[in-house]
């Protein structure tokens, strides 16, 4: 996805819910969205007249990217793939999304959120399997190991993260050791293992239209 300059923030209030993009504060009483719910935009966005019915699948769409911090090709590639998996394909680009190594890196508390995850795999701070990864959008598979590498562990930040992951509970589908600071894939995700206000049933009707 293309580097996001403008404040994160902005983007909550525009869909209405806390997408915690900036890590701790999105837990604390400085969050915007607390404050001013409105939409971004002189006048809070105020729409004359009917609002289209396009827009709810539109909006789905766009929260779920930001969320993953996903561009709209790939997200658009995501879906393809969802499509031709078994099952029910909204659910299946959830677990595709979820496999997403920054994702795993967020859930496994080894970030304070997505975007710092996505920062933190790009700087080569992970290994899988042994070997160094630093692509974000890799998508891990079950049975492999995702490390925090030996010479980052040292780093400050790493030793605050952990201080933190101990308060921070990992999905069923991950398992976490943080004395070595690494996690396994134990599974695939499922549906219920994402714990945020998605309507997948949505995206799946804009991308069908």
């Amino acid at each position: 996805m293309a580097r996001q300059t403008d404040p994160v923030c902005r983007l909550c209030r525009r869909e209405g819910m806390k997408l915690f993009l900036k890590g701790h504060r999105c837990y604390s009483p400085k969050c915007p969205i607390e404050k001013r719910a409105n939409p971004p935009g002189q006048h809070g966005d105020r729409r004359r007249g009917r609002t289209s019915d396009f827009r709810p699948y539109l909006r789905e769409k766009q929260k779920v990217r930001r969320i993953y911090s996903v561009g709209e090709r790939q997200f658009r590639g995501y879906f393809k793939l969802a499509s031709k998996s078994k099952g029910v394909t909204g659910e299946a680009l959830l677990r595709i999304l979820e496999r997403r190594l920054d994702n795993a890196v967020f859930r496994l508390g080894f970030a304070s959120s997505r975007p710092e995850a996505r920062q933190l795999v790009r700087h080569g701070h992970f290994n899988v399997n042994g070997r160094r990864v630093d692509i974000p959008s890799f998508l891990v598979r079950v049975g492999e190991v995702i490390a925090v590498r030996e010479k980052s562990r040292a780093l400050p930040l790493f030793k605050e993260r952990a201080a933190e992951a101990e308060s921070r509970t990992v999905p069923e589908w991950l398992t976490r050791d943080l004395t070595a600071m690494q996690g396994t894939v134990s599974r695939l995700p499922e549906r219920e293992n994402v714990d945020l206000a998605i309507q997948e049933r949505l995206i799946v009707e804009f991308y069908s239209r």
